[in-house]
């Protein structure tokens, strides 16, 4: 099936601290929360290492002092439970108006993980979800973390990917609120590969599952402080 509208494209080249990230998916969804007819977005990048908290999200799952964490800690307008960001973590940010794309949040959160799981076949890895789960699997360690958040079927957050990174800032939390499942990377199956490798792999295998045509921004686009 052809894709059958645009999505712009924002692409940031060096770590992004979580609050700027976050602010720009706001301005974006302010956009088109007054003209839901305008183009769909897409944030790639990396973060500098942090935590985030979803909305509802408990601290029983840090294992250390919330009011004194050992890197910046966000609690933010997303659905899950804590998570970790670190360069050589690929993370997508789409935001989307939901009723063109299913207008279901429950599909929507399966077509995320459908684009993980395309990135990795093309890579010859044989990724899965785990029933009542939330993410993907490899070899029964957490490749991919999934959270979201939306605002009139406006979307906000998305997914991260784990390629290269680091996997010691993982042990201070309960990834995700599930214990007992292994936080894994990309680069255990396939060494060669890093966190940019893979940008625009994903950046594609998104626009094909949600049937977009990825384009850079225009002039008249720029985000306030990206």
């Amino acid at each position: 099936m052809a894709p059958s509208s645009d999505a712009i494209l924002f692409e940031a080249s060096r770590p992004v601290p979580f609050a700027r990230a976050w602010h720009a998916q706001r301005q974006l969804q302010r956009r088109l929360l007054q003209n839901p007819a305008g183009a769909d977005a897409l944030l790639l990048l990396e973060h500098e290492p942090c935590y985030t908290l979803g909305r509802g999200a408990s601290t029983v799952h840090l294992g250390f002092d919330p009011a004194a964490p050992p890197l910046p800690l966000h609690r933010i307008d997303r659905g899950g439970e804590v998570t970790h960001h670190l360069p050589g973590q690929l993370v997508l940010y789409p935001v989307l108006n939901l009723q063109r794309h299913g207008g279901d949040l429950h599909l929507y959160l399966r077509q995320l993980e459908q684009v993980v799981i395309d990135l990795l076949a093309g890579l010859d890895l044989d990724a899965t979800r785990l029933e009542g789960l939330t993410g993907v699997w490899l070899e029964g360690r957490k490749l991919a973390a999934i959270g979201v958040g939306a605002r009139r079927w406006i979307s906000q957050h998305g997914l991260a990917l784990n390629v290269d990174c680091g996997l010691e800032g993982f042990g201070a939390i309960v990834p995700c609120g599930i214990a007992g499942r292994p936080v894994g990377r990309l680069a255990d199956w396939r060494p060669e590969l890093t966190a940019a490798d893979l940008r625009r792999p994903l950046a594609d295998c998104f626009a094909a599952r949600f049937q977009l045509r990825l384009r850079p921004p225009a002039a008249c686009e720029a985000l306030e402080g990206w």
